[in-house]
């Protein structure tokens, strides 16, 4: 009498398969820190919008051209006047923004065309939301220097935090899925290098000037390594996480819908001042865990 390898004495049971993480677990972006108004409002809601397109096999790239979409009417509502729709028109972008991302790791789709390409879109619509305040403000150079400004605080917004996790052996970006060879991901490529690489060296080469000036005259490893750690610290990360793209363009819709988008540009103004407020205290806080005992 045969025997099937399943039923002999001793043969291990059929193994089971793979439970797949839940949805929320596979699109949720790991970072240091929350971004209060993505995690409360707009994660739980592009969830489930991932929820429904996932299904249909949607690619992630088309929903960073929807938010793009979406930001270029907002400005264009902006521009003409009508404020209330350019707020809506905002928080849509900034939901679908939200999800690209979700989906692209829900489904193991992560690729450099879509980062790249949602950084370079978020950097148009920014470009067309701030000259569209400009118009209805009727301060256009204020409208230039608060892009300029706002183009700044994201960059050491997104350079500190990678820097926060490299100097505690953690990975920043997980390893793409997918590492797209066409002509579009080369082209979108070679713009990031064009236009973000220089401000990302800048910013990283800043912050290793200023961390060896703070701890100039110490040479003990450990005193180093703990003025490091001290000087990319949790309440800086979270509080430069907090500034970020979302949660200005969900500010900017509150100002909008009250009829006072110049108090934005004013407000963009300020989170530049903030940022050298926070950068001294980071240098105090080195020099103190260097020279402490």
């Amino acid at each position: 009498m045969s025997v099937t390898p399943s039923s002999e004495a001793g043969a291990d049971p059929p193994a089971k398969p793979r439970r797949r993480a839940p949805l929320a677990v596979r699109a949720r972006k790991a970072r240091p820190r929350p971004e209060l108004v993505v995690e409360g409002v707009f994660a739980p809601l592009a969830r489930v919008v991932v929820a429904a397109l996932l299904p249909l096999r949607v690619p992630p790239p088309a929903v960073v051209l929807a938010n793009t979409a979406a930001g270029l009417a907002a400005a264009w509502a902006i521009w003409s006047g009508d404020l209330l729709a350019g707020a809506l028109l905002l928080q849509l972008k900034t939901l679908l923004d939200n999800a690209d991302g979700q989906l692209a790791r829900a489904a193991g789709r992560t690729s450099n065309l879509g980062r790249y390409l949602d950084t370079e879109a978020d950097a148009v619509v920014n470009v067309a939301v701030l000259a569209a305040l400009g118009h209805a403000t009727g301060h256009p150079w204020l409208a230039v220097v608060a892009f300029v400004v706002l183009a700044l605080v994201l960059s050491i917004d997104f350079n500190l935090e990678a820097l926060y996790r490299e100097v505690r052996g953690e990975e920043f970006r997980p390893p793409l899925d997918r590492v797209s060879r066409s002509v579009v991901a080369r082209a979108l490529t070679g713009v990031y290098a064009a236009l973000f690489a220089p401000q990302d060296r800048a910013v990283r080469a800043l912050a290793a000037r200023r961390l060896e000036r703070a701890t100039r005259g110490v040479d003990d490893p450990h005193a180093l390594r703990r003025a490091a750690l001290a000087y990319h610290d949790p309440a800086t990360v979270a509080v430069l996480v907090n500034l970020g793209l979302s949660t200005q363009l969900a500010a900017l819709g509150v100002l909008l819908a009250l009829d006072v988008p110049v108090a934005y540009l004013w407000l963009v103004l300020a989170c530049g001042v903030l940022v050298p407020v926070l950068w001294a205290r980071r240098e105090r806080l080195a020099r103190a865990a260097a020279r402490s005992a």
